[in-house]
């Protein structure tokens, strides 16, 4: 807990003192006034688009750190995975070979991560490598190997950077306007008025940002559907239904120990169909193998 604490801290200063520089130098050479309008929005950008760069950057660290991914290059016993990767990652055009680790989890799952196609992280659980044949495996790695060529990191990071960005500016507006309705006098403030802005701050951004989630979902069930049509093609659209039908199976199991919605899911399942499927960002197995088998 005190790890990802102080990872949250580390990389909260590294984006604000960012921010701060980028911020003070924009506004000084154009000119712009922060408190207006136009240095709001300005401000949001950046605190947005760094915070989510930032995270992207650190993303293959986090991986390793956190989810305890070793990697197994050079390990004999997970030979077959490594070339597996590599040979898909090559077939796919990608010109610096992707890391390839494990990370130890009952959990049926995998996942590609990195700031870029040429500067990323395969990884799989033991969970997936004991519940699936090889050629099951082959078709989760043919996904994964296709949002790394795809370049899914950096553009959900920039669709992710924009929604971040127009949530604090809202959020931002919302509570000015609140703050003003609130206050009898202009000249009333103090650590009171702070607190209260902050509070009214963090209650708005909550609600735009859950608003605003099936924007960020719904570009993420597309890439979802893309990374399975270019897993077919890299391993094979027989292994990648197989790889599908597997998570299917292995889904109570999965469920079971990490929920619907882990950290660094991939290749898991949806919510059920209803309302939920908003807020989700991997679509139904059923639809993703339908989609597949008739594609």
């Amino acid at each position: 807990m005190f790890k990802r604490f102080g990872l949250f801290f580390a990389v909260s200063l590294l984006i604000s003192v960012s921010v701060s520089i980028i911020g003070g130098f924009v506004f000084r050479y154009f000119g712009i006034q922060a408190g207006g309008l136009q240095g709001m929005f300005i401000m949001s950008l950046l605190y947005g688009m760094i915070g989510a760069f930032v995270s992207l950057s650190i993303s293959k660290w986090t991986a390793k750190r956190f989810m305890h991914v070793k990697i197994v290059e050079g390990n004999s016993h997970y030979a077959w995975l490594v070339d597996s990767v590599h040979s898909m990652a090559k077939k796919a055009g990608i010109e610096k070979m992707p890391e390839v680790g494990v990370y130890d989890s009952p959990d049926v799952n995998a996942f590609a991560t990195g700031p870029s196609k040429n500067n990323s992280l395969v990884a799989v659980s033991t969970g997936l490598l004991d519940r699936m044949d090889r050629d099951e495996v082959e078709g989760v790695i043919g996904h994964e190997v296709a949002h790394v060529a795809n370049g899914d990191m950096v553009t959900m990071t920039l669709v992710q950077g924009v929604v971040n960005s127009f949530v604090i500016f809202i959020s931002f507006i919302v509570t000015n306007i609140v703050m003003n309705a609130l206050r009898k006098d202009d000249d009333e403030r103090g650590f009171g008025d702070f607190f209260l802005r902050q509070f009214i701050y963090t209650i708005v951004s909550g609600l735009v940002g859950f608003l605003a989630m099936p924007i960020v979902f719904w570009f993420s069930r597309f890439r979802e559907y893309r990374a399975d049509h270019g897993g077919a093609m890299l391993a094979g659209k027989e292994k990648m239904i197989r790889a599908l039908e597997a998570l299917k199976r292995n889904y109570p199991i999965t469920a079971e120990v990490s929920g619907e919605h882990s950290s660094a899911q991939t290749m898991q399942i949806s919510s059920k169909n209803s309302w939920m499927q908003w807020w989700s960002s991997h679509p139904a197995l059923d639809k993703r193998l339908s989609a597949l088998k008739q594609n």
